[in-house]
């Protein structure tokens, strides 16, 4: 072993085995650090940096710089962070494939080897963002869905198995086994790993993870530290690029006490969600301690840190103990890994005992669990939390708000007779010209006669959309045993889901319908509609499929604002769907309840959900599982033989998956004629020598948007509206609308995410003259045109453009698009009053400089309209968190201003990256040059 420049590298005997260690307790016996002061999630980032000193990147000074965090004084200093692996998934993993041949194209052009463009670190690849809920409510849905899901993908998965055959360290879990996070916790994550380094032997060391995907934090509640990233930092770290990082603020929250009966981990997570993100802990790491924290199980725990992105934080760190020793067991892990764990984490203060001191944090936070109500959070964010029994007068106190948005000149409560023909199991959808899921087909023609009509009113506030979905919530046993326990106490009772409201489940992973099948549970959520769809996102992501053409006729013709009730994570404007305004987030049982009560103005404490069979009135609190009855549910039917039974044969996919036929060969053979897949222009007629940074000047606002705009905003993930730019592109090259599919689905066709550039159909662009979605005013001309339309004709006038947005820009997922997407539209620079931590960073990858208002300062106050032509001056000495000063020009009269601005690229890091025109190109010259 070679000789580390402190003295720490050593062996232990752990669960059995010899194994090599960077022994932190080393560095506090040489009085360099005291381990107890630090937080647990700095000690990862200690032992990821000691473990790697002298290998070419990790100086001395990098770990001095570790052992130097203080919670008062913490040092600007910057340091490379090395996951062990990377997790991906389709909607963000098939851009990186993209862009991963596009680099071996590239670099086979300079002349040099294209295999050189390879993952150096693990990759797993899980499909699960593509199956969309055409079938509900019936037997059949799972499997013809999945149909759809690969006649529709096929392309796309032609390129993931060519990636899988081509490129080293990748693993493929296909389609039909599960959703990536609750995979990751259920099974890929190991929390310590073990692997070779070199002629060295075996390592020990903590599992770390960074994860196209923003929940990618879901799996710091077992201990393992990781968070999202955008697409293009990801595939750095895959060839090799460690990630630079500056040394984090930690907040601590102390929890304390219980949950209260009738509290789910659901309501939990929605609570630290409000109380966080009003804390701003944006960019920080949270770090969850106290009897409280200890007393969560594993499932519990990884709950809340699935919410991190909403709350704003890089992760919610729960620290090893013996809880995530316990869940390793119980998730059907070896007993020689649960022992490593436990061993290896004793050995470097990573374990947490309940008699331990707690660590020093930058603030702690106070929060008693029995304050948790039962709760519901809508009906446009995750942090708007409400209490359940406040939750209908709420949604009557904004429905004339949303009202307004439909362009209803009548905001008082509206309704319209609906007239249901067939039954869901007899529909399969296709896309209608709003962008949204809306027109059905119907059954045979030759058994129309025999189909029943319903006729009923739909009104304001109806749920048509109930979907027991997303990693958040099918990853824990107690909510999803809740449900059905619920489930079952309904139809025993006599009640019914009304026509109106669309069920599914899509569980997280198959262990969930097998514990659910055991507990007898299944059948009666069948009973109500919630039969399982498909193992993958779907509503949460916006896959919600169609709802009955009638039903989306009159939300249509009447304006309508109709509700959706999802176990998920996120409720962004037109993210559940796009004709449904009002949104939210519930536990999995409270999904159940509003889908038998199918409409989200009934109050579910004070009146009943319906009647049973003798006439009586049967209310929430009649059916409301106890803890007791949950837990013996858990108990009883939730084994480690049910994750062995799935597990056990690994995750290589068979079936369809191995049928799909994939081309071979280092370079990616492109298709011209292909509207999935083609070769981005990132890297066609590649400079090998960046050019120098320049001033922008005469730049015009492409848009000026207000607060809390998301990266679905931005780039959406949903259906193409026939009428769009997309749209349009996508019919020229012979697609017919039935065969759209998603902007998700398309982002591995440039041509097509460039169009759908701020195309959301619920955006609002103050430059629009009040008109909803993708549209803006050109200058000087004073047209209005979609932005597509005005970005391509500022293209051909050599303009160059700015985005002007409020608070909290790039709020959501770490989709690297909403980057890529401004860039291709001609964006350079973006003046925001505050960023959301993964959309900063992808803007910086793409060569995209990112500034911000100094306080006090913002659209209004300045009265920018979009007219004014912008120069940004001092580029050319630009320094990481420095000013700039930005020249405002009024097109009347050329008059205007001088504003200054803070510069947003954080570190030195940030500033190479722009340098180079983003990352990806960062990396590429390096290894250009290294071939010389």
């Amino acid at each position: 072993m070679k000789a580390d420049p402190f003295g720490a590298w050593g062996e232990a005997e752990l669960a059995g085995d010899i194994l090599k260690v960077a022994r932190l307790r080393k560095l506090e016996e040489s009085g360099i650090v005291e381990l107890s002061r630090l937080p647990y999630s700095v000690r990862v980032l200690l032992e990821n940096v000691l473990r790697r000193v002298g290998d070419g990147v990790v100086t001395s000074q990098h770990l001095r710089s570790v052992v130097a965090w203080s919670p008062n004084d913490l040092p600007f200093a910057e340091i490379p962070f090395v996951p062990s692996r990377v997790l991906l998934q389709d909607l963000t993993g098939i851009p990186g494939v993209v862009d991963l041949a596009a680099l071996r194209d590239a670099v086979h052009a300079a002349g040099g080897d294209p295999q050189s463009i390879d993952s150096v670190v693990p990759v797993d690849f899980v499909v699960d963002h593509s199956v969309q809920v055409d079938y509900w409510g019936s037997e059949g849905a799972l499997e013809r869905n999945m149909a759809l899901e690969i006649e529709r993908n096929s392309e796309r998965y032609k390129l993931i198995r060519w990636a899988q055959n081509e490129f080293r360290n990748l693993r493929v879990i296909p389609m039909g086994t599960g959703i990536v996070h609750q995979i990751n916790v259920e099974h890929l994550a190991s929390v310590v790993q073990r692997r070779g380094r070199g002629e060295e032997g075996d390592w020990a060391f903590p599992d770390t993870v960074v994860g196209t995907d923003s929940h990618t934090p879901m799996v710091n509640g077992i201990g393992v530290l990781g968070w999202g990233v955008g697409g293009i930092e990801a595939e750095a770290v895959m060839l090799g690029q460690p990630i630079f990082m500056l040394l984090p603020e930690v907040v601590g929250v102390r929890l304390s006490g219980s949950l209260p009966a009738g509290a789910t981990t659901t309501d939990l997570a929605l609570s630290l969600t409000q109380r966080l993100r009003a804390l701003d802990v944006v960019g920080s790491f949270v770090e969850f301690f106290g009897p409280g924290a200890s007393a969560l199980g594993a499932a519990d725990r990884a709950t809340v840190a699935n919410m991190a992105p909403e709350y704003g934080a890089t992760c919610g760190f729960f620290p090893v103990d013996g809880n995530t020793v316990q869940f390793l067991r119980d998730t059907g892990r070896s007993d020689k890994q649960a022992d490593l764990v436990e061993q290896y984490t004793k050995l470097q203060t990573l374990y947490r005992d309940s008699g331990d001191p707690d660590p020093e944090y930058t603030r702690t936070v106070d929060f008693d669990l029995a304050s948790v109500r039962p709760s519901i959070a809508g009906p446009r964010r995750p942090q708007d939390r409400i209490s359940l029994g406040d939750a209908a007068e709420a949604f009557r106190k904004v429905l004339p708000a949303l009202a307004e948005s439909t362009g209803r000149a009548d905001t008082t409560v509206c309704s319209a007779d609906v007239c249901l023909p067939g039954a869901p199991e007899d529909s399969v959808g296709t896309f209608d010209d709003e962008g949204g899921a809306g027109a059905m087909g119907t059954v045979p023609s030759e058994e129309k006669e025999a189909v029943p009509m319903e006729e009923f009113a739909l009104r304001d506030g109806a749920v048509v959309i109930a979907a027991l979905t997303s990693c958040t919530n099918t990853s824990n046993p107690s909510v999803m045993m809740a449900a059905g326990l619920l489930a079952k106490k309904a139809v025993e009772a006599g009640l019914s889901v009304p026509a109106w409201v669309k069920t599914s489940l899509g569980p997280g992973s198959l262990v969930v319908t097998a514990y659910l099948r055991r507990a007898g549970l299944l059948p009666y959520l069948e009973r109500l509609g919630f039969n399982v769809v498909g193992y993958g996102c779907t509503t949460c992501i916006g896959n919600s499929g169609p709802l009955p053409q009638p039903i989306a006729d009159a939300i249509r013709d009447e304006k309508l604002v109709t509700a959706a009730v999802v176990s998920g994570n996120r409720n962004f404007e037109a993210r559940i769907h796009a004709l449904v305004r009002a949104n939210y987030l519930a536990s999995p049982p409270l999904v159940v309840a509003y889908a038998l009560a199918g409409n989200i103005d009934v109050n579910l404490e004070t009146e009943p959900l319906g009647r049973d069979t003798g006439g009586n009135s049967v209310y929430l609190a009649d059916i409301w599982p106890s803890p007791e009855e949950v837990g013996a549910a858990v108990s009883e039917h939730v084994s480690a033989d049910s994750f062995r039974a799935v597990y056990s044969g690994g995750i290589g996919g068979s079936g369809p998956w191995q049928e799909i036929k994939a081309p071979r060969g280092a370079l990616y053979q492109w298709d011209r004629k292909s509207t999935y897949i083609q070769n981005p222009p990132f890297f066609q007629d590649f400079p090998e020598k960046a050019a120098e940074l320049k001033d922008i000047e005469g730049a015009r606002p492409l848009a000026i948007f207000g607060d809390s705009v998301t990266t679905d905003h931005i780039s959406p993930a949903g259906a193409i509206p026939v009428d769009s730019d997309a749209g349009r592109y996508l019919v020229e090259m012979g697609v017919a609308p039935a065969d759209f599919n998603t902007f998700g689905s398309r982002r591995g066709n440039h041509e097509v995410l460039m169009r759908g550039t701020f195309a959301n159909i619920r955006v609002r662009n103050k430059m629009a003259e009040g008109r909803e979605g993708g549209w803006t005013k050109h200058h000087p001309s004073g047209d209005i045109l979609s932005i597509y339309e005005a970005a391509q004709r500022y293209k051909g006038e050599k303009v160059p453009l700015i985005i002007i947005a409020g608070k909290e820009y790039g709020t959501g997922s770490s989709r690297d698009w909403a980057a890529k997407g401004p860039a291709l539209l001609g964006v350079r620079a973006v003046i925001a009053e505050s960023y959301e931590r993964i959309h900063r960073s992808n803007l910086v990858g793409m060569g995209i400089i990112p500034l911000q208002f100094e306080p006090d300062t913002d659209v209004e106050a300045l009265g920018l309209t979009g007219a004014e032509r912008l120069d940004i001056k001092g580029l050319e000495d630009v320094e990481p968190g420095g000013r700039l000063l930005v020249h405002v020009r009024r097109s009347e009269d050329d008059t205007g201003y001088a504003l200054t601005v803070r510069v947003r690229l954080d570190s030195p890091i940030d500033l190479e990256y722009y340098r180079h025109g983003g990352i990806l190109h960062r990396v590429l010259r390096g290894m250009l040059e290294r071939r010389h």
